[in-house]
């Protein structure tokens, strides 16, 4: 999703982040991936922390990647974004907090207030595609496409968009071993091009196919893997039935890294959750990256104090 790729730069010999440097929309980007198979919030305020450290001028962040969809307003391949809602910030962490008398769970922790910048490109950007305009995602996903071997990023043809009941389970062919308690999601090979091939269709929420939204609201952070339905739909209601999708870094960086979370919507955090719609679901995550970053003035930016210079502070 760059505009311009830059050359790299030698890092200090205490960060051990691999980076990539660019431009988008006059911005200076530095982007950084979490280490392969690492996952969780820890991971996430680490190569966070390294990467103020190394880049000093870094002013505002963005925080870009997949989640697993909550609300059954979000479909598979939509962008959730976080906003504050309500009493609510816009993330939240779903498994810190403190048990309470009569079996009540109390969450505590949120993730730092973003920069005025985003904030302020956020409500431009929601009053523009509430009406005045279209967002730029397809357009951007379709640019990216044309690049030879990118055709993995495309919305997937193997598998359907299928939600289904929260009292059914995944079910394995007849001859496959019991599934366990495992992080280990299923592989698309086990997908026939209607979903899931042994499970009951019937328990199908039949919802009307429609394109890509974007969605802007809580998203619930924690160091679970989720695909159980019971655990996903308790986090829903125990957020006042406002959290939009699940995910698993944002809340390692609530004092760290004061960003704007953006997800794309890779499965529905259940028993049936596979890594079939993964690529398609971080791509138009990063096309979403790429429109906030066109609507943002590059004097809004610089009026922002440097992440590292505020942390120092404080």
């Amino acid at each position: 999703m760059l505009d311009e790729v830059h050359m790299g730069l030698t890092s200090p010999p205490n960060d051990d982040n691999s980076y990539q440097l660019g431009s988008i929309g006059g911005h200076n980007i530095v982007i950084a991936c979490l280490p392969d198979g690492g996952t969780g919030t820890t991971s996430a305020a680490t190569v966070a922390m390294k990467m103020i450290s190394t880049f000093q001028s870094v002013r505002i962040g963005l925080m870009v990647g997949i989640g697993g969809g909550v609300s059954k307003k979000v479909h598979l391949g939509d962008v959730v974004v976080s906003c504050p809602d309500g009493d609510l910030p816009g993330v939240v962490q779903w498994d810190m907090g403190k048990a309470e008398s009569g079996g009540k769970f109390k969450h505590t922790g949120s993730l730092s207030k973003p920069p005025t910048s985003l904030r302020t490109t956020i409500t431009k950007l929601k009053a523009y595609h509430g009406g005045l305009t279209e967002s730029k995602v397809p357009e951007y996903l379709q640019q990216m496409l044309k690049h030879p071997g990118r055709d993995k990023f495309a919305r997937p043809q193997h598998a359907k968009d299928i939600l289904f009941k929260s009292s059914n389970t995944h079910k394995n062919a007849p001859d496959d071993p019991v599934e366990d308690d495992t992080d280990e999601e299923v592989d698309s090979d086990d997908m026939d091009q209607d979903g899931c091939k042994f499970c009951d269709k019937t328990q199908v929420i039949k919802r009307s196919e429609r394109p890509m939204k974007i969605h802007y609201g809580v998203i619930a952070s924690g160091n679970q893997v989720i695909k159980d339905t019971v655990v996903r739909d308790r986090i829903y209601h125990q957020f006042d039935s406002k959290v939009l999708c699940v995910e698993m870094e944002a809340a390692g960086l609530m004092d760290s890294f004061p960003c704007i979370v953006i997800r794309g919507i890779c499965d529905y955090a259940d028993s049936h959750k596979n890594n079939g719609w993964q690529e398609h679901a971080a791509a138009v995550a990063a096309a979403f990256a790429k429109e906030l970053l066109t609507y943002l003035p590059q004097r809004d930016v610089e009026v922002e104090k440097p992440v590292e210079e505020m942390l120092h502070k404080s």
